[in-house]
């Protein structure tokens, strides 16, 4: 079994930054991919950005520039550095992880921190 628990939510004014961090633990040989994704009330969650084992990264285009995911992975842990916050960016932050075991892999997910952004 793996848990997930994300830190660093919070209510932040336009233009400023929070750092959200996200540890696995348990069972973990290693971890593929891990990334961010954010639900808005009343809309679908989207994929925010993901990193691979490797340190490929993707982001949606419209936090790019302004978000940076980063992971440790000794520390099995994803980071995401969000600068330039704005009110659009409010929503519930989860972590994702891809955990292979045997011949499958594994999505796990955190259970949400909240940030919200005030104009």
């Amino acid at each position: 079994q793996v848990q997930l628990v994300e830190s660093g939510g919070g209510l932040v004014q336009a233009g400023g930054s929070l750092k959200l961090s996200c540890a696995a633990s348990g069972t973990i040989f290693s971890i593929n991919a891990m990334g961010w994704y954010r639900q808005a009330p009343g809309k679908q969650r989207e994929q925010v950005a993901r990193i691979t084992s490797g340190g490929s990264t993707n982001y949606a285009d419209s936090v790019k520039d302004r978000f940076t995911i980063s992971r440790a992975n000794a520390k099995n842990t994803v980071y995401l550095q969000m600068d330039s916050l704005k009110p659009e960016d409010t929503g519930v932050y989860y972590c994702n992880s891809e955990v292979p075991r045997s011949s499958s892999v594994y999505a796990y997910w955190g259970q949400g921190t909240q940030v919200t952004v005030s104009s």
